[in-house]
């Protein structure tokens, strides 16, 4: 299925698939966003066979516009949700899709799952109606087990991202804003931190799902557009800003 196609030739009614079951009777239907394919396709395979985990996975997108067209007309139970996408990001879809979240008798319930692990993000899109945040480094399992608990109305963490919802709703102060960082796209800034946690360019891509020389491009434009001159000073910069 392409990427332009999946928006709108793939649709299943909202109806369909309310009930039945797989492992253990549980079913739920979900839709798949995130702009990699490749990482869509292992989710798939790793969780939607629904026969033994109960999962349906009714739909794709990889950008804003796709999201909010696929959840708009195949009403999932729940939306696996990537916090970086072309077109505004995540919490561009949960603004898009605030209605659909509101809905009494038909909740769309979103679970944020990102290759990111940053207070900012987390924050943000818990903001935007999310009901969890996990990483992608989350087992099949223990993923299966947070989107029927999502499903039920529970919030769902990883769990050291539940101390930054935890503080963020504590305080009534807003966050500081720190203007080299907002220098920075979502992708630089996930580069930064791989970076300044000591990855490898080949590990980096291999988990952001991009090419080598993109993330060479990267860590230039991060070293350029502020104003360091190599990935030792990027380290330290980070780690000041206890980004790492």
């Amino acid at each position: 299925m392409s990427d332009a196609t999946e928006a709108n030739g793939t649709a299943e009614p909202a109806e369909a698939g309310r009930t039945g079951g797989g492992a253990g009777g549980r079913h739920v239907r979900v839709v798949l966003v995130d702009d990699h394919r490749m990482f869509r396709t292992g989710v798939q395979a790793e969780i939607g066979q629904t026969a033994e985990t109960g999962v349906e996975v009714v739909g794709e997108a990889a950008d804003v516009d796709q999201a909010v067209a696929v959840i708009t007309a195949t009403r999932p139970e729940v939306v696996l949700l990537d916090v970086h996408l072309p077109g505004g990001g995540g919490v561009e879809v949960l603004r898009r899709c605030a209605a659909l979240m509101a809905d009494a008798e038909q909740p769309v319930r979103f679970l944020a799952l990102s290759v990111s692990d940053a207070a900012e993000d987390v924050i943000g899109v818990i903001r935007g109606g999310a009901r969890g945040y996990v990483t992608k480094t989350i087992t099949g399992t223990d993923l299966v087990d947070s989107i029927f608990r999502v499903q039920e109305g529970d919030a769902v963490f990883s769990p050291r991202l539940a101390g930054f919802v935890l503080d963020a709703f504590a305080s009534t102060d807003a966050p500081p804003v720190d203007e080299d960082l907002d220098r920075l796209t979502q992708r630089e800034r996930e580069v930064l931190r791989l970076i300044a946690r000591g990855y490898a360019y080949k590990e980096i891509a291999k988990q952001l799902f991009i090419s080598v020389k993109t993330v060479e491009s990267h860590v230039s434009a991060v070293l350029r557009k502020l104003q360091l001159s190599n990935r030792h000073e990027l380290t330290r910069w980070a780690t000041a800003r206890r980004l790492v």
